[in-house]
């Protein structure tokens, strides 16, 4: 396996793609991630992995150009969990359900390609159907996971067993 490509970024602003010893853009950048090409960006003087910064920079200038992915609604449902105890959890369960759909995608456009004697409506019909297990299937274990992070995070009293409830 090949190792990652590594683009510096300098005090300038400026990215240097070391695999090719060149200045890059943002825009190459962009497409190195529609490639499916993996790199990492690293400060040149310290070292210091900016890739995530990076991606969401590309991100917000898309999102200001032509009709943007994030609603309003939504940036501030995300800000809300910064901070939450669920914090960690709702990352996973965000990139859990964007590989959901693009499977899901994926297995329509295969289907799409074989159309032979179907109807749309029906192949429509059964993928939506498909879809539901996927996504209750991720849905309980989201849940069960939740579930055991918040009995773990539950202090216990002395001696290790739970309260009983209090009888009425």
């Amino acid at each position: 396996m090949a190792d990652k490509r590594v683009i510096k970024k300098y005090p300038n602003r400026r990215l240097y793609d070391t695999a090719i010893s060149s200045y890059i853009t943002l825009e190459d950048v962009r497409q190195l991630v529609m490639d499916e090409e993996e790199f990492e960006v690293v400060d040149a003087k310290s070292g210091e992995d900016l890739t995530r910064s990076v991606l969401l920079q590309i991100i917000s200038e898309h999102e200001d150009h032509g009709q943007p992915m994030f609603t309003t609604k939504l940036l501030t449902q995300m800000i809300r969990f910064y901070g939450d105890s669920m914090q960690g959890f709702m990352g996973s369960y965000l990139e859990r359900s964007l590989q959901i759909f693009m499977d899901q995608q994926q297995q329509f456009r295969d289907q799409l390609g074989n159309l032979l004697g179907r109807t749309p409506w029906s192949m429509l019909n059964d993928l939506a159907e498909r879809n539901m297990d996927l996504w209750n299937n991720m849905q309980q274990g989201m849940l069960s996971a939740a579930t055991r992070m918040q009995k773990e995070a539950t202090p216990r009293p002395a001696g290790g067993k739970p309260d009983k409830p209090a009888k009425a």
